[in-house]
């Protein structure tokens, strides 16, 4: 039997309520924005269905503009690989700000990438002035 294609659909992205990562619950859906105000504890990012992939790698990235570390140094983007769980998998790609805010402030590029190819990508602006 012929392999089914991969099919990855985009459901929703913007700000989304608080999400506990350790929860098998994705977070919830307030409101779809690229444009985010920086303020302690928006959750921002994108929500992905993915089918046909079961047991397959994900390859995510959180590309931000310039988070210090304690040395002052800018960060690596923030990435790591999942696992494809079901053949019918809802997957939540996001980050949420904190304290300092201001090396928050600029572009964010979330995307994924399966068998090294970009099958999902958004890039987020926060800024101080955006709309609540």
């Amino acid at each position: 039997m012929a392999k089914r294609k991969p099919e990855i659909k985009m459901r929703s992205y913007g700000v989304y309520a608080h999400w506990d990562a350790e929860s098998k619950e994705l977070p919830r859906f307030m409101q779809t924005a690229t444009r985010i105000q920086a303020k302690v504890g928006i959750e921002f990012g994108f929500i992905v269905n993915i089918k046909n992939c079961k047991n397959q790698v994900l390859d995510y990235c959180i590309d931000h503009p310039g988070i210090l570390d304690d040395r002052g140094q800018r960060r690596e983007p923030f990435d790591g690989t999942v696992y494809v769980k079901t053949n019918d998998w809802n997957f939540y790609l996001g980050d949420t700000i904190w304290d300092p805010i201001a090396d928050k402030i600029g572009d964010w590029v979330l995307y994924l990438e399966l068998d090294g190819n970009v099958v999902a990508e958004k890039t987020f602006e926060l800024c101080d002035d955006a709309p609540q």
